[in-house]
């Protein structure tokens, strides 16, 4: 009578292994990896042998364990704030088909912006739980850099400070895309614009908000304070922001959001108090995220690529993966674009919508 497979102390049946099938089947433990592994030589009726027996046994291969013998997952991780935000699922997006084509899963990770979870997942590459990191975070601060100097396994960053990174990154200037869509309200004779930023602990905060000083500069015109209020780049956020700038003593004649998100908040916000998006108000957001292109009326906005962002970042990780290239770092900025739609039409200053 065949053997039965020894048992844990709590009840369950272990894993069958291919000491186990050598054992029933009578051949080498080297012999039954051959076969499995189909490498080497052995005869066919082994092949038949050992195959039966595995089958008999219900036999699993450990993919985990042979990936780790390998040092190869076969996973890419990605790590990102805020897995719901339409930003980072453009830029899943875009990375899961790029990897996907070379055999490679991604593994979607949420990091809710916390610096202690982003420091945890890059010291966890030392555990080869993945064979490489694509990482986007709010900030970028000596801890990361410290931390990023030490890991042996690749990784991209998107976002952070171009010419200030030990691993690869992927950079769009979006102090050039704030001033862009300056540029775009100035031009049509506002002089009043109003900036709802994000956290002014953020890479993203810090770096929207010089753009828009540098406008305002550029343009002759004093910053006001009572006009820069800060969100936290959610829908909310944005709602948030638009109810302090209804309690000023005058409305802006324009309003630019450091995201799409808060745009769409302050456009509900706006909405709630009668107030006509762009025939009261102009509005500009940043992203060109989906909910833009369908809101009422359709949002201006800057595109900030995400998923060109995420595509970069992909094939320069799967660069390293694949040739093991120990070349210095590299750094690819991407060009925002200034997309016009309906909510930043002039109607207040010019007396109508142009042709």
């Amino acid at each position: 009578m065949p053997k039965q497979s020894k048992s844990h102390s709590n009840g369950f049946e272990r894993q069958v292994t291919i000491v186990d099938i050598a054992e029933r089947a009578g051949v080498s433990i080297a012999t039954v990896s051959r076969v499995l592994n189909q490498t080497g030589r052995y005869s066919e009726e082994t092949l038949k042998r050992v195959k039966a027996t595995a089958a008999e046994l219900g036999y699993a291969p450990n993919f985990m364990a042979k990936s780790l013998k390998k040092r190869q997952t076969e996973q890419i991780a990605l790590a990102v704030a805020d897995v719901g935000n339409p930003v980072y699922v453009a830029m899943a997006k875009a990375i899961q088909q790029v990897v996907k084509e070379h055999g490679y899963r991604l593994v979607l990770l949420s990091t809710e912006a916390r610096v202690d979870e982003e420091i945890s997942i890059l010291q966890s590459l030392a555990k080869q739980y993945v064979d490489g990191l694509i990482i986007s975070p709010l900030s970028y601060g000596e801890a990361h850099k410290k931390q990023l100097a030490q890991v042996k396994r690749p990784v991209v960053v998107i976002g952070g400070s171009p010419g200030d990174m030990s691993v690869d990154s992927v950079y769009v200037d979006s102090a050039k895309g704030v001033r862009m869509a300056m540029e775009h309200l100035l031009d049509q004779g506002f002089s009043q614009i109003a900036f709802v930023n994000g956290p002014s602990e953020t890479v993203p905060g810090t770096v929207r908000l010089h753009g828009y000083e540098e406008a305002l500069i550029e343009h002759g015109i004093v910053l006001d304070p009572r006009l820069v209020v800060h969100g936290d780049f959610t829908l909310s956020g944005g709602h948030m922001a638009a109810a302090k700038l209804l309690e000023l003593p005058g409305l802006p004649q324009a309003v630019l959001c450091a995201n799409d998100l808060m745009a769409l908040g302050v456009l509900r916000r706006l909405r709630e108090a009668g107030v006509r998006v762009p025939e009261d108000v102009a509005l500009v957001g940043m992203d060109d995220i989906e909910q833009a292109r369908i809101s009422s009326p359709a949002l201006t906005t800057v595109s900030l690529l995400a998923a060109e962002r995420g595509r970069i970042a992909a094939e320069l990780l799967l660069g390293r993966l694949t040739s093991g290239s120990a070349e210095p770092p590299r750094q690819v900025t991407v060009t925002p674009r200034l997309i016009v739609r309906e909510s930043s039409v002039a109607y207040s200053v010019n007396g109508g919508a142009p042709a």
